[in-house]
């Protein structure tokens, strides 16, 4: 199994990036709001599954853990495959899709294309029960999916070609430096990204 991918945004198309890899060009699926933040020409790690089916070899792919071990989970329920996991993804980021599922939002589920009303409910059923203990990361919940602003720094950071780790340690580092335990305030993100950035510049 392709477990992950490191290589040059060759190009981005409405559901899909090509990522060209030492010479061989990668065809991955990803969610939009994922999309929109890649760039060509720039560098991109992502954690991606395989998908293999009767009709298809299809390879799905996300910029943090997070977002691939929720696409993992909503697969276990029944009735649930990747495309309509990716559609839930692709109206819903992970956190505001775990907040639909905590607080049993049918209405936010079904926005999704593909996803009725008793899916939604199939998907909270088998879900909302297990938001607590769900290891989003592979050793514990992620901290950018309650911290949205946080995650919209780091995915700057990506999109402008720092690799998703180091953009993590350069926010985490100046979220410290400045005291917020909590998310970045709203009207503080500019300033943050600026921070990181200078920090990400000087090599630390």
């Amino acid at each position: 199994m392709i477990g992950s991918l490191r290589g040059m945004v060759a190009s981005v198309d409405a559901g899909s990036v090509l990522i060209d890899v030492h010479g061989v060009g990668f065809e991955v699926h990803m969610p939009g709001s994922e999309l929109s933040a890649l760039r060509p020409h720039h560098e991109v790690t992502l954690y991606t599954y395989l998908a293999v089916s009767q009709d298809a070899i299809s390879l799905y792919g996300f910029t943090s853990k997070a977002a691939k071990s929720l696409f993992l989970q909503l697969q276990k329920v029944s009735g649930v495959g990747p495309k309509a996991a990716l559609s839930l993804l692709s109206t819903l980021p992970a956190e505001p899709l775990l907040k639909a599922i905590s607080q049993q939002d049918v209405a936010a589920l079904t926005k999704a294309p593909g996803i009725g009303k008793k899916g939604a409910q199939k998907i909270i059923l088998e879900l909302s029960g297990k938001m607590a203990s769900m290891d989003l990361q592979g050793n514990g919940a992620s901290q950018n999916q309650v911290k949205p602003h946080v995650s919209e720094i780091t995915q700057g950071l990506v999109s402008l070609g720092w690799q998703q780790r180091d953009a993590e340690e350069a926010v985490a580092f100046i979220c410290s430096q400045q005291g917020y335990e909590e998310d970045v305030p709203r009207e503080d993100v500019s300033k943050v990204l600026r921070q990181a950035l200078a920090y990400l510049g000087k090599g630390n």
